[in-house]
């Protein structure tokens, strides 16, 4: 293991999260004593993504296209990171980092600039950052990424905190790591996507460990893959019998969730928006679900917020930097309370921000991906 802390970083950043200047708790109400010191931790790969936009179609083969907007952002693991602090969660996250100036720049955005605690985390000495370059047009995105595997052990989660819940990741072929199961055994609730099987399989299999986690969030594809249905809807109901609570994202046609403990259901339409970038949509929407969720909402406003949240990230360059905090949430209901623009259905299923948001809720402006990573203060 490499040095870890402030040791191993000279001037580039601190491993201990800044202060919150989050307008709100999200988890006032239900705080207790005794409650772990971490809301959500997480591990995985951070990377530095480069986002063109503005591109009228795909790159053609043996020509040049400009695009008409960039944004380079701390991405891969960062994005679901940033998301949550931004909602007022504690966040914890392991990844290793690279020495390089791509890695002093995710460090010190995520633990500096967003207060995230990246004390399980640590520098790899030699080993450089991996890149993703994604270029969005059509409303869908490709991705061409580059990297090395981090040098072994890549991520400590010895000194993994306490916490409320946790994030995981399914993978076809593998089983989930340890520091889940034992998570899983001290109480800590496990929110769990999964990987894309690129192989066709789509193993039934793959879904074994759900009896470790509280909540699965697939899109459609893979959520009727893995179940061998034909709709969001019938998929959805196949995975409540695996899992707690189920939900399945159906991108531009919303989502659908079941919560098997309860007895809820609940389905929530897309808001339109002017879409400028999806890349980190789904790490958004997860986000807003774990707050509403440990928040103890009814399962319904629990989707219709990470719908929202999902809504407002995609308006913004990159993954982690179009992350919205609770300003934005408050400036869509206010705008959408005082201007209209919002179908009556809208406006009922959002009623529940009228008595969640403070009046005059402001926010530290929030940072947003730029061309260059390379400016610095005067």
């Amino acid at each position: 293991m490499s040095e870890r802390g402030t040791s191993a970083l000279s001037n580039t950043g601190t491993a201990h999260p800044a202060p919150s200047r989050s307008p709100i708790d999200p988890l006032a109400a239900v705080r207790r004593d005794g409650d772990p010191p971490t809301d959500v931790f997480l591990t995985g790969t951070v990377f530095l993504d480069i986002v063109f936009t503005g591109l009228d179609h795909a790159p053609v083969r043996g020509t040049e296209t400009w695009a008409r907007g960039m944004g380079s952002s701390p991405g891969g693991a960062a994005n679901m990171a940033t998301a949550l602090r931004r909602l007022g969660l504690r966040t914890s996250l392991a990844a290793a980092f690279g020495d390089d100036v791509y890695g002093d720049y995710c460090w010190e955005s995520l633990a500096d600039c967003e207060g995230i605690d990246l004390g399980p985390s640590h520098r790899a000495p030699g080993w450089h950052s991996p890149v993703t370059v994604s270029m969005a047009y059509e409303g869908e995105r490709t991705m061409v990424s580059h990297g090395h595997v981090a040098p072994t052990p890549c991520v400590s989660v010895a000194e993994r905190p306490r916490s409320l819940a946790c994030v995981a990741s399914l993978d076809p072929g593998r089983r989930l790591d340890d520091w889940v199961r034992r998570a899983h055994g001290e109480g800590s609730r496990v929110f769990a996507d999964v990987g894309w099987d690129g192989s066709g399989a789509w193993d039934p299999d793959t879904l074994a460990d759900l009896t470790h986690c509280h909540a699965f969030l697939p899109n459609a594809a893979e959520a009727q893959h893995y179940t061998r249905t034909d709709s969001p809807e019938a998929a959805v109901r196949a995975l409540a019998e695996l899992v707690p609570v189920a939900v399945v994202t159906k991108g531009a046609a919303g989502a659908v969730a079941v919560d098997s403990v309860t007895g809820e259901s609940a389905e929530v339409p897309a808001l339109r928006v002017e879409s400028l970038d999806p890349t980190g949509a789904g790490d958004v929407f997860m986000a807003g679900f774990i707050t509403g969720t440990l928040a103890g909402w009814p399962l319904t406003d629990r989707l219709a917020f990470a719908n929202l949240t999902a809504a407002l990230s995609v308006q913004h360059f990159g993954g982690s930097l179009s992350a919205p905090g609770w300003a934005e949430v408050a400036a869509w209901w206010q705008y959408a309370t005082k201007c209209g623009g919002q179908p009556e259905e809208v406006m009922r299923r959002y009623r529940f921000l009228g008595d969640l948001l403070p009046a005059g809720t402001s926010d530290w402006p929030l940072r947003r991906a730029t061309p260059t990573i390379g400016f610095r203060p005067s």
